[in-house]
């Protein structure tokens, strides 16, 4: 069971470099979520955010998800930032999404900046776009839906200083599992 996932990772890691992380792919993912409803409101209320133009995830069983993004502070870029998930559950196939993570003042924007940190299998995000689906945590529940990433509306809010949004770029993916994101951070 563990080789399949290993190759399936194995696979992601070489096709993200591929994917060129070039400054207009972070302004393009930026004004995807700009002008995405409540995404695009928080961009002049938030202390910082977190941009991930690119996240590959992959499963069979066992699953990973792997993205490289940048981080800034009241629109500075200050650093880089790295999110690696796993998961367990039935989950089966691949897709690629984009992620941005909203930190609502300087404490929730310096926890994440401070070294490695994590979301919970608690965390919430809010999909962007019709392929993608609601988010449940133990804490509440949040969804948003659209026909496309243009005249997207989303619902979102602030948990523990942070709100998380989705917008999936393609593929297929079944699953009902459970798993956390783990981030670096390195500033520039």
């Amino acid at each position: 069971m563990l080789k399949p996932v290993l190759s399936i990772l194995a696979l992601l890691s070489f096709l993200l470099p591929l994917s060129p992380a070039w400054a207009d792919e972070y302004t393009d993912t930026i004004n995807i979520f700009k002008k995405a409803g409540e995404s695009g409101k928080l961009f002049n209320k938030a202390y910082g955010y977190a941009v991930f133009p690119t996240i590959g995830k992959g499963g069979v069983g066992v699953g990973g998800a792997h993205g490289n993004g940048r981080v800034y502070q009241k629109g500075k870029h200050i650093g880089d930032a790295s999110m690696t998930q796993v998961s367990v559950g039935f989950q089966l196939g691949g897709e690629a999404f984009s992620e941005i993570i909203f930190f609502e003042n300087e404490a929730a924007l310096k926890d994440f900046t401070n070294g490695n940190f994590e979301f919970g299998a608690d965390a919430q995000a809010v999909a962007i776009t019709a392929s993608a689906g609601a988010k449940a945590s133990t804490t509440g529940s949040s969804a948003g839906a659209s026909a496309t990433k243009k005249s997207a509306t989303t619902v979102g809010r602030y948990h523990n200083g942070m709100a998380t949004f989705t917008v999936m770029k393609g593929g297929l993916m079944y699953e009902a599992s459970i798993g956390g994101q783990k981030f670096s951070y390195k500033p520039l």
